[in-house]
């Protein structure tokens, strides 16, 4: 349908016309069309600070001091300057538009990190309906630990890592949570993932995945723990069953002659660590014993199968090692597993890359998929919306590009996969680069959306926790 040009005219037609349900957001979103970015000023005197990212809302400019030791935020005070007349082009913006005041207002500035410890700079996250945000602070990694028990050996470790929940209004501190002699891969918010109050942070160092919940108090509360345990209670159901171990009968305690260590007998607990897999490994193995086991029906076929699938990789899938996490709901969670070599790179293409659907109330595996599955790269190219997992009070975020909801983006998706010299590589590395996704990785913005606009993606850098126009065109999409 074609659509005016003419911003006034647009207006008085919203006046008289009422959309049809459920476009009210997407009609709005359209003006954008009358309202492309035209002019850019360079050489602004700015102050000397990282800057992060706006947040989602846009209400927030979030910045870091130079020694990353302080936390400042910015007001935008929007539109500052206009120009009457057609040729705006030729238009001279006065010399205070040069100035970085001119367009955004300081609320506060915070002290977040001791003296020695940093404010990790490439990690935010941010709750739109409180207004909370979560930065982390953290001190020097150590990238040759020394040897502890159930820790993953050539993981590096930080001796503290602390995340901060702030009011955003006001830069005050409500609550903190606190990991120590650990490491989480915060780089672009890989080791973190919010979902509305729910928030996962993945310990790569103990290989635990940590869940708690944002109270609208302002309070991190712990809900579980998932790891060497999955149940609340597993921890004390093996040391009750150990002690059961170590002492079978105690009546017969009382019949042995002499002290026991006179006899050379010593009762000593088993060491549990040593014993077992860890919860979430346990699961897995017995997932994937299951999903061989139910292949064949004959005996012989099945014992075969199991020795050519399981048990012969029985030693790669028990060294597997949580990489990264993501939520798809309240109550599931997409765990990515690979081996210890890929586990806190940036870029782990070229490592094998397991994937699996943990349901958090179960404690069950419910779904499996090897290194390249053709499966999951269909479920991902056609129902991308579900892996986004987007916060339900966060309004902007349903309104993201992707190429199961945008038929431009799709055909995008599927050029780039009709050139790849092999699909099973081209699978790999799409889901290996894409899933699970870092969360707020994703603009909102009418300028991205590509039912309304056309650009070089190329032009645009887009990192995981800031989207900005490097020198890109953008057209209305006819």
């Amino acid at each position: 349908m074609f659509r005016r040009s003419n911003i006034a005219a647009r207006i008085f037609q919203r006046q008289i016309y009422t959309p049809a349900p459920g476009t009210s957001v997407h009609c709005a979103r359209r003006f954008y069309e009358n309202l492309v970015p035209s002019c850019t000023i360079f050489d602004v005197e700015c102050p000397d600070q990282s800057f992060c990212k706006f947040t989602d809302d846009g209400q927030y400019l979030i910045c870091f001091s130079r020694n990353q030791q302080d936390l400042i935020v910015y007001r935008p005070t929007w539109l500052s300057f206009s120009c009457k007349g057609e040729d705006c082009d030729a238009f001279d913006l006065p010399p205070k538009a040069k100035r970085f005041e001119s367009f955004f207002t300081q609320l506060y500035s915070v002290s977040l990190a001791s003296s020695n410890a940093l404010i990790c700079k490439d990690f935010f996250l941010y709750m739109e309906g409180n207004h909370y945000g979560i930065f982390a602070t953290s001190t020097a990694p150590i990238h040759e630990p020394p040897a502890a028990g159930g820790a993953i050996q050539g993981i590096p470790y930080i001796e503290k890592i602390t995340f901060h929940l702030i009011r955003l209004e006001d830069g005050l501190v409500l609550d903190e949570k606190i990991l120590l002699n650990d490491f989480v891969n915060l780089t672009h918010n890989m080791g973190v993932f919010l979902y509305d109050d729910l928030l996962a942070i993945v310990s790569l160092h103990n290989q635990t995945i940590h869940i708690l919940q944002i109270r609208d108090s302002g309070n991190l509360v712990n809900v579980r723990t998932i790891g060497e345990f999955c149940h609340e209670d597993d921890e004390l159901f093996l040391n009750s069953n150990a002690q059961c171990l170590a002492f079978p009968d105690k009546s017969k305690l009382h019949r042995l002659p002499g002290n026991n260590v006179q006899n050379g007998l010593q009762h000593s607990q088993p060491n549990l660590e040593d014993s077992f897999l860890t919860g979430i490994k346990q699961r897995l193995l017995s997932f994937i014993f299951q999903g061989i086991w139910n292949e064949e029906k004959d005996h012989t076929l099945r014992v075969q199968c199991l020795k050519k699938k399981f048990y012969y990789h029985f030693r790669d899938y028990a060294e597997l090692i949580i990489w990264r996490v993501q939520f798809l709901d309240r109550h599931h969670l997409l765990i990515k597993f690979g081996s210890v070599d890929g586990g806190v790179l940036r870029n782990a293409d070229h490592h094998p890359a397991f994937f699996a659907v943990y349901n958090m109330e179960t404690t069950d595996i419910i779904a499996f998929y090897q290194n390249s599955p053709e499966e999951l790269y269909l479920l991902f190219e056609q129902f991308c919306d579900h892996f986004h997992a987007a916060s339900r009070n966060s309004l902007s975020m349903n309104f993201v590009s992707s190429h199961s909801n945008n038929i431009h983006a799709l055909e995008k998706l599927r050029c780039v996969k009709n050139k790849a010299s092999s699909s099973s590589q081209f699978v790999k590395k799409m889901l290996g680069s894409s899933l699970p996704y870092s969360c707020q990785s994703q603009s909102p913005s009418p300028y991205f959306d590509q039912s309304l606009f056309r650009f070089d993606e190329k032009a645009v850098n887009r990192p995981s926790n800031q989207v900005y126009f490097k020198k890109a065109t953008i057209f209305p999409q006819i």
